[in-house]
C-alpha cells in the first residue's frame, strides 16, 4: 500500500504539472473553468487548488478531460494506467472525521453517509493533516487507491468542528457551491432526487390541472398547503398507510410506541417518508422537503408557480407582468419594460427555462424588446438566446431543484438544527454577545 500511494502522488504531481504548463486549448478551458468556479463567495489559493484538482476530472476539452488527454499523452505503465483510469471516481465531499487511523483517517461524506479510507504516509504533501482532529468537517476531494483505499486528491479546507445549525448551513453552501459533486458517490440517491421532481410535477399538473398558476400571494400559500397535504395522503396509501386512521391506530397494530410516533411525525412535517420509515417500510432513503412560499411574496399581489419535471417548481412575482408586457403590441416602449426585462435577465431565480417558455410563446414580440432594451437591434432570439443566457450566468441545462428529496439523514439533521435555533431564540439573549440564525 505505500508503494502505491507514493506512486499515486507522484503521478498526481505530474498530473497537475501537466495541467498547469498546458498551451492552447487546455490553457483556455483551465482558465475557462477556474473562472466560473471562484464566483463564489469565499476564493483563495485553498479553493483554487481545489478548482485544478477538480478540473482534471470534471474539466472538458472539446470532448475529453484533461485527464484523458494526460494519459493518452504518456507513456504509462500498465499499474499506473488503471490508478489514474480510477481516478474518474474520484469525487468532492463535505466529510467528517470520523476516526484518526495509524496511517490515515476514517470519513464519513456527510451528504450521503458513505464511509471512507483515506491513507496518508510520511511522504504525503500534505503535511497539515497531522493537526486534524476526529468530529472536524473537511471540504476535499478523494480519489481512490484501492477497492477498499482512498487518498486525499489535493489540499482540504478545514471548516472545524460544527454544531447542527453550522453543519447545516455548510451542506447547504455545499449543494450551492458544488451542484456537480452533489450525491456523487451515490448515483442511487441521485437518481431518486430526480424521480421525485418528476413526482412532484406530475402531481402539481394532477392538482393544479395545470403546469402554472396565478394567484394573490396570500391564497397561493394556502392552496400549496393543501396541495402538500393531498400528495401526503397520496404517498401514505402507497406505503400501505390506512390515513384515515389515527396515530395511536397505527401504532397498535405496528406494534410501535404512539407517543414516539406522534412526536417524530409532528417534528418532521408528517411527511409520507418520514411515516413510512416510523414504520419500517422499504423505501424510505429519501425524504421529501416541505414546500413554503418564500416570506417575501406571500403578501405579493400576483404570483405564478410553474412545475416543470427537469427545473422544478419556480414561484415567480412579477410573471403576469412581464407576460402582459410581451402581449403588448408596443410592449418594448412601456415605462416598466425595461426595468423588468433586465430583472428578469439579473436575477438568479429567473433561470433559463422561464426565458425558453417565454420564447417559445412570444418568440417576435420577445426579439423586439431584446432587441430595445439591450439596444442590438441584430439580436436574433432563435440564435442568441442561450448566448445570452450564458452571459448571465444561467445554465442551461437543469441542476436539481431545491423540491428534491433528500436522504433521510440531511432531512433529519436540517430539522434538528431549526428546533435548536427556534430554542435558542426564545431564551433570552445576552445584550451584548447577541445570537445569530440558522440559515438555509
Amino acid at each position: 500500500m505505500e508503494a502505491i500511494l507514493e506512486r499515486a502522488w507522484k503521478l498526481k504531481q505530474n498530473l497537475i504539472d501537466f495541467v498547469l504548463d498546458a498551451e492552447g486549448e487546455l490553457a483556455v478551458a483551465l482558465e475557462a473553468y477556474i473562472a466560473a468556479g471562484s464566483s463564489r463567495d469565499r476564493y483563495d489559493i485553498a479553493q483554487q487548488n481545489q478548482l485544478v484538482d477538480s478540473f482534471i476530472i470534471e474539466g472538458k476539452v472539446g470532448e475529453r478531460s484533461p485527464l484523458d488527454l494526460f494519459i493518452a499523452q504518456t507513456d504509462l505503465e500498465d499499474g499506473d494506467r488503471l490508478l489514474l483510469d480510477n481516478w474518474r471516481r474520484s469525487f468532492t465531499g463535505l466529510f467528517e472525521i470520523s476516526q484518526i487511523l495509524p496511517d490515515g483517517f476514517e470519513l464519513i461524506n456527510w451528504l450521503t453517509a458513505k464511509h471512507y479510507r483515506v491513507k496518508i504516509n510520511n511522504s504525503d504533501p500534505l503535511k497539515d493533516t497531522a493537526k486534524l482532529k476526529p468530529g472536524e468537517i473537511l471540504l476535499v476531494r478523494i480519489a481512490p487507491l484501492t477497492d477498499s483505499y482512498w487518498m486525499f486528491s489535493g489540499h482540504h479546507i478545514l471548516m472545524g468542528k460544527l454544531g447542527k445549525p453550522k453543519l447545516a448551513v455548510a451542506i447547504g453552501n455545499f449543494k450551492q457551491n458544488h451542484k456537480n459533486a452533489l450525491y456523487s458517490d451515490a448515483p442511487e440517491l441521485l437518481e431518486q432526487a430526480w424521480q421525485s421532481v418528476e413526482q412532484y410535477h406530475q402531481d402539481f399538473t394532477d392538482f393544479f390541472g395545470s403546469d402554472e398558476i396565478t394567484l394573490s400571494g396570500y391564497h397561493l400559500n394556502k392552496k400549496i398547503a393543501e396541495f402538500q397535504e393531498v400528495i401526503t395522503k397520496k404517498r401514505l396509501a402507497e406505503a400501505g398507510i390506512d390515513s384515515s386512521k389515527s396515530l395511536d391506530e397505527i401504532a397498535a397494530e405496528s406494534g410501535v410506541d404512539a407517543t414516539k410516533i406522534r412526536a417524530e411525525a409532528t417534528e418532521m412535517g408528517a411527511d409520507a417518508d418520514t411515516v413510512d420509515r416510523m414504520f419500517g417500510k422499504a423505501n424510505s432513503q429519501m425524504v421529501m422537503p416541505k414546500i413554503d412560499l418564500p416570506d417575501s411574496i406571500k403578501k405579493v399581489e400576483q404570483v405564478t408557480a410553474i412545475s416543470n419535471p427537469r427545473w422544478g417548481q419556480m414561484f415567480l412575482p412579477t410573471y403576469a407582468q412581464i407576460k402582459a408586457l410581451l402581449e403588448t403590441e408596443d410592449g418594448e416602449s412601456l415605462p416598466n419594460a425595461n426595468k423588468l426585462v433586465r430583472n428578469y435577465l439579473e436575477d438568479p431565480t429567473i433561470n433559463a427555462f422561464i426565458w425558453q417558455r417565454l420564447a417559445q410563446t412570444y418568440p417576435t414580440q420577445l426579439e423586439k424588446v431584446l432587441q430595445t432594451v439591450l439596444e442590438r437591434p441584430d439580436f436574433n432570439l432563435e440564435r442568441d438566446l442561450d448566448t445570452l443566457l450564458q452571459e448571465y450566468n444561467k445554465p442551461l441545462e437543469p441542476q436539481l431543484p431545491e423540491i428534491a428529496s433528500v436522504p433521510l439523514h440531511l432531512h433529519n439533521l436540517f430539522q434538528e438544527a431549526m428546533t435548536e435555533v427556534n430554542k435558542s431564540k426564545s431564551k433570552p439573549q445576552d445584550k451584548k454577545k447577541g445570537s445569530k440564525g440558522f440559515k438555509s
